[in-house]
């Protein structure tokens, strides 16, 4: 049987769950997502048995600190993820995403040298189990939209926002890039009807 410790704590945001072992952080998750970040965890451990712990290596305090506007709180939490080698480079390579900026998932796919793999890259961000310490809220999508995030769209907004994130000009960013795009489409069907 593996013993995790397991701590749950007030936020703006919601309740958050805080998991770890005896060294590291190996889940974090809004408290309705707890049948999810369990089942996970079963993935790599059949024989789990959560135990409420207050603080475990002080990583509470250090998220709380994080959400209080120390953004370098999280930095050196050591984390266990578990998962495929190919989503511990992707949850590992959230850290690399600089606080108060997003980066579209070709993007990260293509920092990590694998331009193809955008869609996978996706799916492996969808399945962090460290939410908030891997900071998979930073990643968005392809024209700026803010897609995608387990813990909901309106929280991965309050994250951003809580980072200096500016929304507004992310709007503007994905409204110049629609209109780029049919600038571009207009242009193709010109040179093709000449």
């Amino acid at each position: 049987m593996t013993e995790l410790w397991m701590d749950c704590i007030d936020s703006a945001i919601g309740k958050i769950l805080v998991v770890s072992d005896y060294e590291s952080l190996c889940a974090v998750d809004f408290i309705e997502y707890r049948p999810r970040m369990i089942q996970q965890l079963r993935k790599r451990d059949a024989t789990i048995a959560l135990i409420e712990k207050q603080n475990p290596h002080g990583f509470s305090d250090r998220i709380q600190a994080y959400l209080a506007g120390d953004y370098h709180s999280l930095d050196t939490i050591p984390v266990k993820t578990g998962g495929t080698p190919f989503q511990q480079q992707v949850w590992l390579a959230l850290r690399t995403i600089p606080l108060g900026t997003v980066i579209s998932y070709g993007e990260l796919a293509r920092q990590m040298g694998k331009a193809t793999a955008c869609r996978a890259v996706g799916m492996a961000n969808s399945l962090n189990p460290v939410a908030i310490v891997l900071p998979c809220h930073r990643v968005v999508g392809a024209n700026f939209s803010l897609t995608g995030y387990a813990g909901g769209l309106e929280r991965k907004q309050w994250l951003l926002q809580h980072e200096g994130v500016n929304l507004a000009d992310l709007s503007k960013q994905r409204a110049k890039s629609r209109l780029m795009t049919a600038t571009q489409f207009g242009n193709l069907v010109g040179n093709v009807q000449e």
